[in-house]
């Protein structure tokens, strides 16, 4: 059966009278969810500092040394990724950059022989952050229903607002072009929030997007499997091996057929997007799963020779957990390391606690007890200090279980 040729009417059926809503009652507001992408966010923010740098190929992730200076005459100079040499990671890549496949998270090293001329900025999370806060204040102005789930996207429930898809669409990306004094974002809006996804991505940067129920076999089922939320890459090589590679091709298959080759949930959750089908609520609220801070050294740090610089790392990290954890007004009872080694490859450990903590030294203390348990047979390329299993301090017994902790430690 070509998935293109689907009747979409037994689709239709299943959702009509979901809420036993007969011909004579009235029908609730038409679930309608957009979602709010900003455009090559970080870029974007650095722009708006350095507008004489919009049209160049431009990156994100350089040290503080990479910062522009200001000549004698008054203009700025700025480096590039021919000169840099260390081991850090992009942030971002300016539309420009991309051109040369340059891409996030890829080692600067490597960015540097695509596009050796274009321009290196040092990360500004501050200046994110501020501009972070701008673009959800704006889409609240729109609506106030909103689901936090990242420093440059959200979901946004609009089913109850009167105007018209387009017109909501196009108010939010005034709002939030204003708010920021200039950065744009693609807008997807869609029934629930798989398709208010997918739809944001369609017409990238500064579009929109409307899809409807209808669109799906035209719009939506000749996409790769892969843009759909939730397949990852050894998800979709197993898909691929089926002959599955759109969405269209993954609507073919029955739900019985997807269980018996993905399991039970898996297989019914893919039979269920790959028909558009997502109940998901846009949630206003949720607590953070953990919070962490990592560093990627400039060399590789060998464990005893390197021992007062590995030792200042893991200080400061665990100090930056600690401030963030004070800051947002947690604390972890679950603390974990990672380290990553020369060869690339990862370790982590972790400690459960009797009683949760917040203060620096009791978090130096858990994370040292990881640290113990592994065996450092290499030199460390990164170091990352995570604190999990969070709480309000309110719910946690403290100054007697402290004391114990300190014991336990010692």
């Amino acid at each position: 059966m070509n998935a293109t040729n689907r009747s979409h009417g037994a689709l239709v059926k299943r959702l009509e009278f979901k809420d036993g809503c007969g011909p004579d009652r009235k029908l609730p507001p038409m679930r309608r969810i957009a979602h709010i992408d900003m455009d090559a966010f970080f870029a974007s923010c650095e722009l708006s500092q350095y507008p004489e740098l919009r049209g160049v190929p431009m990156v994100v992730g350089g040290r503080r040394s990479d910062a522009p200076t200001v000549k004698p005459d008054g203009t700025r100079e700025f480096a590039r990724l021919r000169d840099y040499v260390g081991r850090g990671v992009l942030t971002t890549a300016s539309y420009e950059a991309r051109k040369f496949g340059v891409r996030s998270a890829m080692p600067t090293m490597t960015a540097a022989r695509l596009a050796p001329d274009a321009i290196i900025l040092p990360v500004n999370f501050e200046l994110y952050r501020k501009h972070s806060r701008l673009f959800k204040e704006a889409v609240a102005s729109v609506s106030s229903v909103i689901e936090d789930i990242g420093i440059d996207e959200v979901y946004c429930d609009v089913s109850m607002l009167e105007d018209d898809s387009e017109t909501i669409a196009r108010r939010l990306k005034t709002a939030v072009v204003e708010a920021t004094s200039g950065l744009t974002c693609s807008v997807g809006l869609a029934p629930n929030k798989l398709l208010a996804k997918l739809s944001s991505e369609m017409q990238k940067p500064d579009g929109f997007t409307i899809l409807t129920m209808e669109d799906l076999p035209g719009r939506v089922w000749p996409m790769a499997a892969s843009k759909i939320n939730g397949i990852g890459p050894k998800a979709n090589e197993r898909l691929a091996s089926f002959g599955i590679d759109t969405i269209g091709d993954l609507a073919e298959r029955e739900e019985p057929w997807l269980i018996e080759k993905f399991g039970r949930s898996y297989g019914a959750w893919l039979y269920r997007v790959a028909h558009g089908l997502d109940d998901r609520p846009v949630v206003t609220y949720s607590e953070p799963v953990s919070m962490s801070r990592e560093t990627t050294f400039e060399r590789d740090l060998h464990a005893v020779r390197d021992r007062e610089e590995l030792g200042t790392a893991f200080k400061a990290l665990c100090d930056q957990v600690a401030a963030d954890l004070a800051r947002k007004g947690y604390v972890s009872k679950k603390i974990g390391v990672k380290l990553r080694f020369d060869d690339f490859k990862t370790v982590t450990r972790d400690v459960t606690l009797p009683s949760a903590i917040g203060d620096a030294r009791s978090l130096r203390k858990a994370a040292s007890s990881c640290i113990k348990r592994i065996d450092m047979v290499r030199t460390i390329r990164l170091l990352g200090i995570k604190a999990g299993t969070l709480s309000r301090p309110g719910s946690v017994e403290d100054a007697e279980d402290s004391a114990q902790l300190e014991l336990k430690f010692e």
